[in-house]
């Protein structure tokens, strides 16, 4: 599934990464806890409700480069200029992190474990 679809699917705004709505994405990982995160032994895109700039050097320390704020959480300027330095996309939705895993569960996206 690409980003841009996934964006549709979540009805999420695309708040950076635009020249990227093309790339396929196959796994994802849901938390806040950023030390979970720290964990992965894959690069997933990620599902959070921690939106802060932690967020960012966090899974800029763990390879993570795809992020889908939930909870219609307000993405900072520090955060995407942060991001737009690591090439990251951010998506941002009104959805609840279940909601966001079930859409995308259903649409094919595997989970890591």
């Amino acid at each position: 599934m690409t980003i841009r679809e996934i964006a549709k699917l979540l009805n999420a705004t695309v708040c950076i990464g635009e020249n990227r709505m093309d790339e396929e994405v196959e796994h994802a990982f849901a938390s806040d806890l950023m030390s979970d995160v720290l964990t992965l032994k894959e690069t997933p895109m990620l599902i959070t409700g921690l939106c802060n700039v932690q967020t960012i050097r966090t899974c800029d320390m763990a390879t993570l480069d795809i992020i889908v704020v939930v909870r219609n959480k307000k993405v900072t300027e520090d955060m995407l200029e942060l991001a737009e330095d690591n090439d990251m996309v951010i998506l941002s939705c009104a959805y609840s992190m279940f909601k966001v895993c079930g859409l995308l569960y259903e649409a094919g996206i595997k989970p890591l474990f």
